[in-house]
């Protein structure tokens, strides 16, 4: 019984496509195949066999107009008796493969009626037409479908209200992802961002942030501008002198730049689609074993300040993180048992092992019914 996991946007070594879900199921000994769309050829990696369909050429439209075409037309000639998609482009041939007897899951990694409404591309009037078409096509499409994973408790939630048959397995880390924890002695007078910046995020309140601090602390950033107008922006703001830009750089690099920072920073802002979400770089500040400074949201006061592993603020508001940065600098030990405390609450509450055996029961329900 084969099973294919469909993607025309995500890179193949996706953290949660193929590093935690493909490589769990190989693993399990389920025949997985992953479908991408990213020009470098086909290959094989820890059991899973992933197939090419050529990069995109030109924008989102081209993507959704030529690429999907591509993955179903693939997705057909495997034949395959399970098929997992990752992208709201591909709801469509998800149904036209339920059309044709195969099982079909849809990973929901966003709530995409929300997300739609914050995109900065879609003109901002067009915004809330195209997310209330967009809701009535998933709800469509999705109620048809044999399941709906969910990446968090919100998203669940937003399916299970429409009536989809739900399974939420949260992107939690790895335990290889842990590594090894720098003394804190050692560490730097530093906070870290890890991850993709852009406005929506709060990276430009978090760099206005750091001209309040402390003369001596640091802030990390490691990724990239995905938006050249926040960049240009950043670089403007008092606080860019505190700030080592490293760009973007590899996995092992990334956790480097964690273990030598006394605190992570995640102030999203209040948007529609963050509020319930549960962001990959919580968790890796937290496995990494450094405080979360985290926006204030109900949601993430509960993951943060449940378990004593940070400090909560307002995200549109640089001296609010500045004081919260502040304070951790000031106060070492207390930076370091909270840092203490995250690591323990992912090894006993957050890890992907927990959640992987939920993945491995779906597979063998579908596939064998």
């Amino acid at each position: 019984m084969r099973a294919v996991q469909l993607t025309s946007v995500h890179p193949r070594d996706d953290i949660r496509i193929f590093r935690k879900q493909c490589t769990t199921l190989a693993n399990a000994g389920v025949p997985i195949s992953l479908v991408v769309a990213d020009g470098k050829g086909d290959s094989s990696e820890a059991g899973v066999r992933i197939i090419d369909v050529g990069r995109p050429l030109g924008g989102r439209l081209s993507r959704m107009a030529r690429v999907v075409n591509r993955v179903y037309r693939k997705a057909l000639e495997l034949d395959a008796d399970l098929y997992h998609l990752h992208d709201p482009e591909l709801l469509p041939i998800g149904l036209k493969l339920k059309k044709r007897g195969k099982k079909v899951i849809f990973d929901s990694h966003e709530n995409y009626p929300a997300d739609i409404r914050t995109k900065h591309y879609i003109p901002t009037p067009a915004r809330p037409i195209i997310s209330f078409l967009f809701s009535g096509l998933e709800r469509y499409i999705c109620t048809r479908l044999d399941h709906v994973v969910a990446a968090t408790p919100g998203i669940a939630e937003h399916f299970r209200a429409i009536g989809c048959r739900v399974l939420e397995i949260n992107n939690y880390p790895q335990a290889e992802e842990l590594g090894e924890l720098l003394p804190w002695n050692d560490k730097l007078d530093q906070v870290c961002y890890v991850g993709a910046m852009t406005s929506i995020r709060g990276v430009p309140e978090l760099v206005d942030a750091m001209a309040h601090t402390r003369l001596d602390v640091r802030l990390a950033l490691a990724g990239r501008f995905t938006e050249a107008a926040t960049g240009d922006l950043c670089r403007k703001s008092a606080g860019w002198k505190r700030v080592f830009e490293h760009g973007q750089v590899s996995p092992q690099q990334v956790r480097t730049v964690m273990q030598k920072s006394m605190a992570g920073v995640v102030t999203f802002l209040p948007a529609p689609n963050h509020i319930d979400a549960q962001p990959n770089k919580m968790f890796e500040y937290m496995a990494a074993g450094i405080p979360v400074i985290g926006s204030n949201f109900p949601l993430w006061r509960t993951i943060i300040e449940g378990n004593q592993c940070g400090i909560c603020v307002d995200p549109t508001n640089p001296s609010a993180i500045a004081s919260a940065i502040g304070r951790l600098m000031d106060r070492r030990q207390e930076a370091e048992k909270m840092g203490q405390r995250g690591r323990k609450a992912i090894l006993e509450h957050y890890s992907w092992e927990r959640e992987s055996s939920k993945l491995i029961m779906l597979y063998q329900e579908l596939l064998n019914s």
